[in-house]
């Protein structure tokens, strides 16, 4: 097929030597099967913002940092230069997340090469050579449901021991590959120690997944590894080789509302503390 005109620049410099076929066409980006030298790879070609249903929100971009003072000033300001930062720093999220997660033992889409927007990443393929289908594509027997279920449990596992919440899982971004599952999709990747959303972001990926794969397993819809997870990462218990048991205990005790309220009330004393001395000193 004819190369598109996003994919021309990476023509010329050598890193894509044809366009077989267009893959999909997703919320936030175009994937084409192309040809790099003797590989088969898959180029993922990032919308533009205004052309993309999934909008960022500072829900996923908190927290992520910006080396270039004058592009942070840029972003936070908004404007055309400020817009252009944003987009950037948007599309490397994914590949700053694969190649994190490729070292932490995570079965990800291999990452090549990055350029003008455009991610140059391993063709997941099935048994058969073709382009592996979507979880979601698929109708799952109870004992296929229960070992994909404890596949991912454990790649999400591996994922936040590496510092990362996917922030958007579900069955329509993990592939069924020939060599098993593989997650996608990752430019909405957060920081997990670095985002105040990420527990209901890690738990919504979570609920996601039990929820799925209990239409076809229903005792797993009982089941909360979510909190358990989560609770194992704040306290510094958590590991990739950890057993887990799907179940945790919430805490019963009732909150001591009296001693919080003192605690507001002791901050609000000393804020009017301050505000005074302040007047004082400007008189």
């Amino acid at each position: 097929m004819k190369i598109p005109k996003r994919l021309e620049p990476l023509a010329e410099d050598g890193l894509v030597d044809a366009v077989m076929r267009q893959l999909m066409s997703g919320k936030e980006a175009m994937v084409y099967v192309v040809r790099c030298g003797e590989e088969i790879r898959c180029a993922k070609v990032y919308k533009e913002a205004n052309h993309r249903s999934f909008r960022q929100s500072t829900g996923y971009t908190e927290s992520r940092k910006v080396k270039n003072s004058r592009r942070t000033r840029a972003m936070e300001k908004g404007g055309k230069y400020g817009r252009k930062a944003q987009e950037d720093a948007w599309q490397s999220a994914e590949v700053a997340a694969l190649y994190r997660l490729t070292a932490a033992g995570v079965r990800v889409p291999r990452p090549y090469n990055f350029a003008d927007g455009v991610l140059l990443m391993e063709l997941v393929t099935d048994a058969d050579g073709n382009a592996a289908p979507r979880l979601s594509e698929l109708v799952l027997t109870a004992e296929q449901s229960r070992a994909y279920h404890r596949t991912l449990i454990t790649q999400v596992v591996r994922m936040l021991c590496a510092g990362v919440v996917h922030g958007d899982l579900s069955e329509y971004n993990v592939l069924v590959g020939s060599e098993g599952l593989v997650v996608i999709d990752l430019p909405q990747a957060i920081d997990a120690a670095g985002n105040n959303n990420a527990r209901s972001m890690f738990e919504r990926d979570i609920d996601n997944l039990t929820a799925y794969f209990g239409r076809f397993a229903p005792e797993l819809l009982a089941t909360d590894y979510g909190s358990e997870i989560w609770s194992l990462y704040e306290n510094g218990q958590l590991h990739p080789e950890i057993e887990l048991t799907g179940r945790f205990e919430r805490s019963q005790k009732p909150a001591d509302v009296d001693s919080v309220m003192r605690e507001v009330d002791d901050a609000f004393q000393e804020e009017v503390a301050r505000l005074r001395f302040k007047r004082e000193l400007g008189r």
